[in-house]
Protein backbone atom coordinates (compact mmCIF):
# COMPACT_ATOMS: atom_id res chain seq x y z
CA UNK A 1 0.00 0.00 0.00
CA UNK A 2 1.36 3.40 -0.87
CA UNK A 3 2.02 6.13 1.67
CA UNK A 4 -0.67 8.23 0.00
CA UNK A 5 -3.27 5.50 0.52
CA UNK A 6 -2.37 5.20 4.20
CA UNK A 7 -2.57 8.94 4.75
CA UNK A 8 -5.92 9.49 3.01
CA UNK A 9 -9.03 10.36 4.99
CA UNK A 10 -11.08 7.31 5.88
CA UNK A 11 -14.78 7.86 5.28
CA UNK A 12 -17.74 6.36 7.12
CA UNK A 13 -18.46 4.26 4.01
CA UNK A 14 -14.86 2.97 4.10
CA UNK A 15 -15.34 1.89 7.73
CA UNK A 16 -18.65 0.15 6.96
CA UNK A 17 -17.01 -1.73 4.08
CA UNK A 18 -14.02 -2.61 6.29
CA UNK A 19 -16.35 -3.87 9.02
CA UNK A 20 -18.18 -6.14 6.57
CA UNK A 21 -14.89 -7.42 5.20
CA UNK A 22 -13.66 -8.02 8.76
CA UNK A 23 -16.78 -10.08 9.53
CA UNK A 24 -16.33 -12.14 6.36
CA UNK A 25 -12.62 -12.67 7.09
CA UNK A 26 -13.39 -13.93 10.60
CA UNK A 27 -15.98 -16.30 9.13
CA UNK A 28 -13.50 -17.38 6.44
CA UNK A 29 -10.66 -18.01 8.91
CA UNK A 30 -12.97 -20.03 11.16
CA UNK A 31 -14.11 -22.16 8.23
CA UNK A 32 -10.52 -22.74 7.08
CA UNK A 33 -9.39 -23.55 10.62
CA UNK A 34 -12.21 -26.09 11.00
CA UNK A 35 -11.20 -27.73 7.74
CA UNK A 36 -7.49 -27.64 8.61
CA UNK A 37 -8.05 -29.08 12.09
CA UNK A 38 -8.70 -32.44 10.48
CA UNK A 39 -5.78 -34.23 8.82
CA UNK A 40 -6.16 -34.35 5.06
CA UNK A 41 -5.99 -38.13 5.33
CA UNK A 42 -5.78 -40.56 8.23
CA UNK A 43 -2.71 -42.60 9.07
CA UNK A 44 0.99 -41.80 9.35
CA UNK A 45 0.90 -39.44 6.35
CA UNK A 46 -2.03 -37.48 7.83
CA UNK A 47 -0.23 -34.45 9.22
CA UNK A 48 -1.27 -32.14 12.00
CA UNK A 49 -1.86 -28.58 10.84
CA UNK A 50 1.38 -27.18 12.25
CA UNK A 51 3.45 -30.15 11.06
CA UNK A 52 2.07 -29.59 7.56
CA UNK A 53 2.97 -25.89 7.86
CA UNK A 54 6.55 -26.81 8.84
CA UNK A 55 6.76 -29.18 5.89
CA UNK A 56 5.29 -26.49 3.60
CA UNK A 57 8.04 -24.03 4.61
CA UNK A 58 10.76 -26.62 4.09
CA UNK A 59 9.46 -27.69 0.68
CA UNK A 60 8.89 -24.14 -0.58
CA UNK A 61 11.73 -22.24 1.09
CA UNK A 62 14.34 -24.96 1.45
CA UNK A 63 16.23 -26.03 4.57
CA UNK A 64 15.68 -23.80 7.61
CA UNK A 65 16.84 -23.56 11.18
CA UNK A 66 14.13 -24.31 13.74
CA UNK A 67 14.27 -20.73 15.01
CA UNK A 68 13.54 -19.37 11.54
CA UNK A 69 10.60 -21.76 11.20
CA UNK A 70 9.25 -20.50 14.53
CA UNK A 71 9.45 -16.92 13.19
CA UNK A 72 7.82 -17.80 9.88
CA UNK A 73 4.98 -19.71 11.55
CA UNK A 74 4.56 -17.40 14.57
CA UNK A 75 5.06 -20.38 16.87
CA UNK A 76 7.08 -21.08 19.99
CA UNK A 77 10.47 -22.73 19.47
CA UNK A 78 9.39 -25.65 21.68
CA UNK A 79 6.36 -26.24 19.46
CA UNK A 80 8.51 -26.29 16.32
CA UNK A 81 10.94 -28.62 18.07
CA UNK A 82 8.13 -31.05 18.95
CA UNK A 83 6.71 -30.99 15.41
CA UNK A 84 10.19 -31.37 13.92
CA UNK A 85 10.90 -34.43 16.07
CA UNK A 86 7.68 -36.01 14.84
CA UNK A 87 8.47 -35.21 11.20
CA UNK A 88 12.00 -36.62 11.58
CA UNK A 89 10.65 -39.76 13.28
CA UNK A 90 8.27 -40.31 10.34
CA UNK A 91 11.09 -39.81 7.82
CA UNK A 92 9.55 -36.67 6.33
CA UNK A 93 12.28 -34.28 7.51
CA UNK A 94 15.97 -34.72 8.22
CA UNK A 95 18.50 -32.73 10.18
CA UNK A 96 21.56 -31.49 8.28
CA UNK A 97 24.58 -29.44 9.19
CA UNK A 98 23.97 -25.76 8.57
CA UNK A 99 26.08 -24.84 5.52
CA UNK A 100 26.75 -21.39 7.00
CA UNK A 101 27.56 -22.57 10.54
CA UNK A 102 28.44 -26.25 10.75
CA UNK A 103 27.91 -26.22 14.53
CA UNK A 104 24.18 -25.64 13.98
CA UNK A 105 21.68 -27.75 12.08
CA UNK A 106 18.92 -27.06 9.61
CA UNK A 107 15.80 -29.04 8.90
CA UNK A 108 15.17 -30.20 5.34
CA UNK A 109 12.32 -32.10 3.71
CA UNK A 110 13.23 -35.62 2.61
CA UNK A 111 12.04 -37.11 -0.68
CA UNK A 112 9.30 -38.84 1.32
CA UNK A 113 8.41 -35.50 2.93
CA UNK A 114 8.05 -33.90 -0.49
CA UNK A 115 5.90 -36.85 -1.63
CA UNK A 116 3.60 -36.54 1.40
CA UNK A 117 3.44 -32.77 0.97
CA UNK A 118 2.49 -33.09 -2.71
CA UNK A 119 -0.11 -35.76 -1.91
CA UNK A 120 -1.73 -33.53 0.73
CA UNK A 121 -1.51 -30.57 -1.65
CA UNK A 122 -3.32 -32.57 -4.34
CA UNK A 123 -6.07 -33.42 -1.82
CA UNK A 124 -6.37 -29.75 -0.87
CA UNK A 125 -6.48 -28.71 -4.50
CA UNK A 126 -9.23 -31.24 -5.21
CA UNK A 127 -11.22 -29.95 -2.22
CA UNK A 128 -10.88 -26.34 -3.41
CA UNK A 129 -11.71 -27.32 -6.99
CA UNK A 130 -14.90 -28.98 -5.72
CA UNK A 131 -15.83 -25.84 -3.77
CA UNK A 132 -15.22 -23.61 -6.80
CA UNK A 133 -16.69 -26.01 -9.38
CA UNK A 134 -19.74 -23.85 -10.08
CA UNK A 135 -17.75 -20.59 -10.17
CA UNK A 136 -16.85 -19.10 -13.53
CA UNK A 137 -13.18 -19.04 -14.52
CA UNK A 138 -13.37 -15.25 -14.31
CA UNK A 139 -14.69 -15.35 -10.72
CA UNK A 140 -11.97 -17.84 -9.68
CA UNK A 141 -9.28 -15.66 -11.27
CA UNK A 142 -10.72 -12.52 -9.69
CA UNK A 143 -10.75 -14.16 -6.25
CA UNK A 144 -7.13 -15.23 -6.64
CA UNK A 145 -5.99 -11.76 -7.73
CA UNK A 146 -7.94 -9.96 -4.99
CA UNK A 147 -6.86 -12.41 -2.28
CA UNK A 148 -3.23 -11.93 -3.33
CA UNK A 149 -3.71 -8.15 -3.23
CA UNK A 150 -5.35 -8.27 0.21
CA UNK A 151 -2.63 -10.56 1.57
CA UNK A 152 0.12 -8.31 0.22
CA UNK A 153 -1.56 -5.31 1.86
CA UNK A 154 -1.82 -7.13 5.19
CA UNK A 155 1.81 -8.24 4.97
CA UNK A 156 3.11 -4.74 4.23
CA UNK A 157 0.84 -2.49 6.30
CA UNK A 158 1.59 -2.30 10.01
CA UNK A 159 -1.43 -2.30 12.29
CA UNK A 160 -2.05 0.91 14.12
CA UNK A 161 -1.75 0.61 17.90
CA UNK A 162 -5.02 0.87 19.81
CA UNK A 163 -5.90 4.38 20.92
CA UNK A 164 -5.40 4.41 24.72
CA UNK A 165 -8.14 7.04 25.14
Amino acid sequence: MSTTARERVVTAADLVAADELGKQLVRFVRAVNRAKAQPAKPGPDGLERLAYSVLFCLVHDGPQRAGRLAELLHAEASTISRQSRSLVAHGLVERRADPVDGRACVLAATAEGVRVFEENRALRNRWLADILADWSARDRDTLTVLLDRLTAGIETTPRQPADPN
